[in-house]
């Protein structure tokens, strides 16, 4: 069976097993994108911080339609809530939570990671518009860089590769890289295959992956 004939995560999947790879009592920011689905998806007996760049710490899941506030949005301008204890502040004090280094995970979108952890994820090559916004102080701020995104383009472009030729958010900053099809650790040594979805093996991720992947145990499955 042929990759594009194999069964992959939707992004909800995905947010699932992301928010599942989150620990008790972590401060995670959540960037634009597919990182805004991880809320919704969060284990009820762990308690976990969510942080927006804009001045949030508390978000809760996206609100149904009838219990929307329209003043309550996260950086992506999308509606959100607040858990009990959630509190609001200023840019200022939001960028200093990043730089300080006291966001113990960044969960971000990604156009590109290479083999050695670099991410591209705010531009294409070739495009007049695109702003890096806080996600190159996310990169290098948070003390763990966690990348959602489909494994290849929708033209079936690889994504993970040798080496990035967008341009850069960030340099070695990636540590685990979850996909629709897999789920990667970014490691010295080079990208071990952790993870792998509902009927995928490791032939099949190597053949959408550029760098070679090190395999030293059997991979599990995701929500398995």
């Amino acid at each position: 069976m042929s990759g594009a004939e194999r069964p992959t995560l939707s992004r909800a999947q995905i947010a699932a097993c992301v928010a599942a790879s989150l620990q008790d009592g972590w401060y995670v920011n959540v960037g634009i994108g597919m990182p805004t689905l991880v809320p919704n998806h969060l284990p009820p007996a762990v308690e976990i911080v969510i942080h927006s760049e804009n001045g949030i710490l508390g978000v809760g899941p996206t609100p149904a339609p009838e219990m929307a506030d329209p003043d309550l949005v996260n950086a992506g301008r999308e509606l959100v809530t607040l858990l009990p204890g959630a509190s609001l502040f200023s840019h200022l004090e939001s960028f200093a939570m990043i730089r300080g280094g006291h966001l113990d995970v960044a969960i971000l979108g990604g156009y590109q990671v290479s083999e050695g952890g670099d991410l591209a994820n705010w531009t294409v090559k070739g495009a007049e518009l695109g702003n890096p916004g806080g996600a190159m102080d996310l990169a290098v701020g948070a003390k763990r860089v966690f990348v959602m995104m489909e494994h290849v383009t929708r033209d079936g472009a690889l994504k993970i590769v040798r080496a990035c030729d967008y341009p850069l958010t960030g340099i070695a900053c990636v540590t685990t890289i979850f996909t629709d099809v897999a789920v990667i650790d970014v490691t010295p040594a080079g990208l071990v295959l952790r993870e792998v979805a509902p009927g995928w093996d490791p032939a099949a991720v190597q053949a959408i992956t550029e760098p070679r992947l090190l395999v030293p145990a059997p991979p599990r499955t995701i929500g398995g």
